[in-house]
């Protein structure tokens, strides 16, 4: 393929990821969140959260941001499907929406970006293990923020997330954030 031609492809890939600032992550709208956060909003945190974790676990923090970076980066193809909704869907693979959005990108964004995404799927390392802690985590703080706004139907995501944690700091840091509010952290500045 052409340079400019894997070029457009990359550049395709990148402006379809954009879609991830605009796209809502459903399952809020369940818990009667009327404004739920972006997917994009939800990756950031998640990838700020697994280098958090990789360091108080050992692992390596860029790896892990990295996989928490691009494991909902299919959803700008298939959505953001509530558990309630698999049980009544059957959507293609991660990885093989994955291959179909760089299918035009450069072949080393192809590959690097399908290797990601495979290991998140897939694989059992420190680091990926890591990286779904981080997303459950960051599931559990952003339901203890809607439920200080109002919502009171978000305890099962709260539970939910709470159980399948791995990790001891993840279990550490979820059972630090049940006990404070989204502000408090500003607290000790303050004083």
């Amino acid at each position: 393929m052409p340079k400019n031609e894997e070029a457009a492809g990359t550049a395709g890939f990148l402006l379809e990821m954009g879609m991830l600032k605009r796209a809502k992550r459903s399952g809020w709208w369940i818990a009667g969140v009327k404004d739920p956060e972006t997917i994009a909003e939800h990756s950031f945190r998640t990838g700020v959260i697994g280098a958090v974790l990789a360091m108080m676990e050992g692992a390596d923090p860029a790896k892990v941001a990295l996989l928490c970076l691009f494991h909902d980066t299919q959803e700008t193809r298939i959505g953001d499907i509530p558990h309630i909704g698999r049980r009544y869907l059957q959507a293609a693979s991660n990885e093989r929406v994955t291959a179909d959005q760089v299918s035009a990108a450069h072949p080393a964004v192809k590959a690097g970006v399908q290797q990601v995404v495979n290991e998140y799927e897939t694989g059992d390392s420190l680091e990926v293990i890591v990286a779904h802690d981080a997303d459950k985590l960051e599931c559990l703080l952003q339901a203890v923020e809607y439920r200080e706004q109002g919502c009171a139907n978000v305890q099962p995501w709260i539970d939910s997330s709470l159980a399948t944690l791995k990790t001891a700091s993840a279990q550490a840091l979820a059972e630090a954030a049940l006990c404070m509010d989204s502000i408090q952290w500003q607290q000790t500045y303050l004083a």
